[in-house]
């Protein structure tokens, strides 16, 4: 069958679906086939590719353009911000459709006895997938309110030092300055080498930011502007073994790359999962360690029996129970293609246009090339051109989805590809930058 049969038969499979919605057919029956269909052409392209290494796997141009066709993203705009929040895969909207009319139906009954309740099944596959027991964790609305939870949840008295860096997320720096003003906390800040030649660098720099009055630590897994990897597990061993604890800002690392909570060695982590899970659009993940719990104040007030409960940190009111449950598609989708696969690619495409560029006159990357340091994420400079201007022209004129980064430590473009990202985008990316990086920007 060749590709328009393809689309063509996905379309037919489509509109039936949404018919026999119109018609009332039960959605819980329309479930399971529409979910099965839409991931066979996964499977069948997996099976071509899992007797490869995921390196290999990477450059199979044909497993790729499968996995490009789960998605229905318009071609025309190149979209290069997936680090901001992902598309989501079709089979994770379809789903997200069918909870929410499916919620519709005697809705306090239905929303609250019925699909709630599955989402014990969603926290037991994010647990699984963190590497983690399901009773650490909670399921959130997004990574800041996640590391909000536990940053607004932790108590410490005026004087206490917490540490994090410069290039941190700007909303935790706030939030960390809000309480630095109400309560008398210091906030302190290092600023971590942009593009280290070692990664070690990073541990050393936190190494000689600590005090005698440092109670926390807060690092980034995957600083979000430049899409450098921190050592997490070795700022971790350090912290503990003077009694600090640690917070990681996982919103750019979970389901980017392929690790597990040991690996980390972290007490508490929070994450997005519409960024690269592809989950729908507020949703996220907070991990607290079990004899953690307890300690830490839920954002909204929590019965007093929900002390050591991890459910004590979703008590947000009511809320859709949809994009909870839609979440089970992306992680099929997200297990489907492979974890170490979906790296590989990640890797393999941001390579791919760093490459290209690398040898082009008057551009700096603020991104190691390094592959335990990068994956998908990079920032890139063309030196002499404003940032902000670059990102409108690339937009206004190429239809090209970029991000400008304005910091007082460095300046340029973020560029985050996704799997869905084709050869042939990046190559028009790349045309485009080379061209300005010799000539500027066009006037007029």
């Amino acid at each position: 069958m060749n590709t328009l049969q393809v689309s063509y038969e996905r379309e037919i499979n489509r509109r039936h679906f949404l018919e026999m919605v119109g018609k009332g057919v039960g959605l819980a029956a329309l479930c399971s086939s529409t979910v099965a269909s839409l991931l066979e052409d996964v499977r069948a392209a997996v099976k071509r590719v899992e007797h490869l290494s995921p390196e290999k796997a990477a450059e199979e141009e044909d497993f790729w353009f499968e996995i490009q066709q789960a998605f229905t993203v318009t071609r025309g705009i190149i979209n290069l911000n997936n680090g901001g929040v992902s598309p989501s895969p079709r089979i994770v909207t379809e789903a997200l459709v069918r909870y929410i009319w499916e919620q519709e139906d005697a809705t306090a009954y239905t929303m609250w006895q019925i699909l709630e309740p599955q989402s014990e099944t969603i926290r037991t596959g994010l647990a699984e997938m963190f590497g983690c027991d399901r009773e650490e964790i909670a399921i959130t609305r997004n990574a800041s309110e996640s590391l909000e939870i536990l940053l607004m949840g932790m108590d410490f008295k005026p004087g206490d030092e917490i540490l994090t860096t410069t290039q941190d997320y700007p909303r935790m720096l706030t939030t960390l300055r809000q309480r630095e003003q109400r309560e008398g906390l210091v906030l302190k800040m290092i600023k971590v080498p942009i593009a280290p030649k070692r990664l070690s660098e990073i541990a050393e720099e936190f190494e000689k930011g600590i005090t005698s009055q440092t109670r926390l630590i807060l690092i980034s897994h995957v600083i979000n502007i430049t899409g450098q990897i921190t050592p997490v597990k070795k700022v971790c061993e350090l912290a503990r073994s003077k009694g600090i604890e640690v917070i990681v800002d996982g919103a750019h690392s979970f389901a980017h790359f392929d690790f597990k909570q040991s690996d980390l060695g972290c007490d508490y982590y929070g994450s997005s999962l519409h960024k690269w899970l592809c989950a729908p659009k507020g949703s996220g993940l907070l991990y607290v360690k079990r004899d953690k719990i307890e300690k830490i104040w839920p954002l909204m007030a929590a019965e007093k029996r929900q002390a050591s409960d991890i459910r004590k940190f979703e008590e947000i009111g009511t809320h859709s129970a949809a994009p909870k449950l839609a979440i089970g598609e992306a992680m099929l989708f997200h297990n489907g293609i492979g974890a170490k696969r979906k790296e590989a690619r990640l890797r393999y495409l941001s390579r791919y246009w760093m490459n290209k560029l690398k040898d082009s006159l008057n551009v700096r990357f603020h991104t190691s090339f390094e592959e335990n340091q990068s994956c998908g994420i990079a920032n890139i400079e063309i030196v002499g051109v404003d940032p902000v201007e670059l990102q409108g022209y690339l937009f206004s004129t190429h239809k090209i989805f970029t991000t400008a980064i304005v910091h007082d430590e460095f300046k340029g473009i973020r560029v985050t590809p996704n799997v869905y990202t084709t050869l042939k985008e990046l190559d028009r990316f790349c045309e485009v930058m080379d061209m300005i990086a010799r000539r500027g920007i066009p006037k007029g």
